[in-house]
């Protein structure tokens, strides 16, 4: 019987889960991101560039173990989805007079979801059984 922890994070009846962390995290980011000052203070120690390819890539990753499917289908809406959710977080900041939104912030939310997604095309279903057992049905490819 594989670890609580591993079922949580491979098992297909925990996607949902997953799925909906992914939508939690993504409204913490938009909430925490608007607080006045709180960007400031967070870029003395890492660059905007560095926050969105670390913030939408793991956004990335969760909803792609999030998505039912094919590997190709899990890839492709979870990268939309990354796409819809940056740039839902750049319309904002546009109308905060502390923020900004910047399309080049837009561009690095996809191009972190891209590098995160591709190679989990490939190696998800091996991750799974890893992780699950060699019982574990095989994620449709």
């Amino acid at each position: 019987m594989p670890a609580p922890l591993l079922e949580l994070c491979f098992a297909d009846r925990h996607a949902r889960l997953r799925y909906r962390t992914a939508l939690v995290l993504y409204s913490l980011v938009i909430l925490i991101g608007d607080i006045p000052g709180m960007r400031a203070d967070v870029g003395q120690y890492a660059s905007g560039g560095v926050l969105h390819s670390f913030g939408y890539g793991v956004l990335a990753l969760i909803l792609f173990s999030g998505t039912g499917g094919g590997m190709t289908r899990r890839a492709l809406l979870s990268v939309l989805m990354v796409a819809a959710m940056g740039a839902l977080d750049e319309f904002i900041q546009s109308f905060l007079p502390y923020r900004h939104g910047a399309v080049s912030d837009w561009v690095v939310d996809i191009t972190a979801a891209a590098v995160v997604c591709l190679p989990l095309c490939f190696l998800w279903p091996k991750m799974v059984v890893a992780a699950l057992g060699k019982d574990a049905a095989q994620p449709g490819i």
